[in-house]
C-alpha cells in the first residue's frame, strides 16, 4: 500500500505470511545483515526473549533506515546500547506507556519529551497519540493534524509502521517519512472509521484511497 515493490519477512510466523501474503518473500531464520532490503520494521510481535533481542541488535547493526515499533521497544528499553553507535537512521515509534520505556515522560508537554527523546536517542520519534508528534534528533518537530480515536485500536500502529517502512524504503528522509506517515495514516483512519468502528485491517485497506485522497489535495 505504501510503494513497497518488494517485501521480505525474517521471523517466526512464515506460514501465516505466505498464506495471507503470498507476494512476500519470507526468509526465516535469516541474517538481517546478509538480506538486501532498503528498510526494516522490526518488533510487531516479536516478543522480546533472547531470540527477540538477537533479531533486533542484528537489524540495528545494519548499514539501512530502521523503524522500532512495539515489542521492539520494550527490548530497547533493558538494551539502550543498541542504539548507541548506530549510524544510519532510526525512527522510534511508541505509544505513551512505550515512551517511558526508552525515556523520561512523556510530561504534560508531549511535544517537548518528544524532541528530547528523539535529540538524547540520536533517533527520530513519532508518538502516538490524541495528535502524534514526530520530532527529529536536529529539534524539528510537527504535530499531526488528522486521526481518529479509533487509530487505538489493537493493529492500527502496525499498519502505521509497515508505511513508514516503505516510505523510508523508497528514499524519504526519516523525519519526513515519519510525519508524512502519521498524516496519511491518520486520513486512513479517519476514511475507514466513516462506516463505524474499524479494524486495524480496515485501516490497511484505507491506505490506498487515503493516499490518492492526500495527493488530490
Amino acid at each position: 500500500m505504501g510503494g513497497a515493490g518488494y517485501v521480505r519477512y525474517a521471523g517466526g510466523a512464515g506460514d501465516a505470511i505466505r498464506a495471507r501474503y503470498p507476494e512476500v518473500v519470507v526468509q526465516s531464520g535469516a541474517d538481517p545483515e546478509q538480506l538486501r532490503v532498503q528498510s526494516w520494521v522490526v518488533g510487531p510481535g516479536m516478543g522480546t526473549d533472547e531470540d527477540a533481542h538477537r533479531l533486533l541488535a542484528a537489524v540495528l547493526a545494519t548499514d539501512v533506515p530502521v523503524i522500532v515499533d512495539a515489542d521492539g521497544i520494550t527490548l530497547l528499553g533493558q538494551h539502550p546500547e543498541l542504539l548507541r553507535d548506530r549510524r544510519a537512521p532510526t525512527v522510534l515509534t511508541p505509544h505513551d506507556r512505550e515512551f517511558a520505556r526508552i525515556a523520561d515522560g512523556p510530561s504534560a508537554d508531549r511535544l517537548a519529551s518528544a524532541q528530547t527523546a528523539a535529540r538524547q536517542l540520536g533517533a527520530t520519534v513519532l508518538l502516538k497519540g490524541a495528535a502524534t508528534i514526530v520530532a527529529a534528533p536536529d529539534g524539528r518537530a510537527w504535530i499531526n493534524p488528522t486521526g481518529t480515536p479509533w487509530l487505538a485500536t489493537a493493529g492500527s500502529g502496525d499498519v502505521l509502521s509497515g508505511l513508514l517502512g516503505s516510505l523510508l524504503a523508497g528514499g524519504l528522509e526519516a523525519p519526513l517519512a515519519a510525519a508524512t506517515a502519521a498524516y496519511v495514516h491518520g486520513v486512513a483512519g479517519q476514511l475507514a472509521a466513516a462506516g463505524g468502528p474499524p479494524s486495524a485491517v480496515d485501516v490497511l485497506e484505507a491506505l490506498r484511497p487515503a493516499l490518492a485522497a492526500v495527493r488530490r489535495g
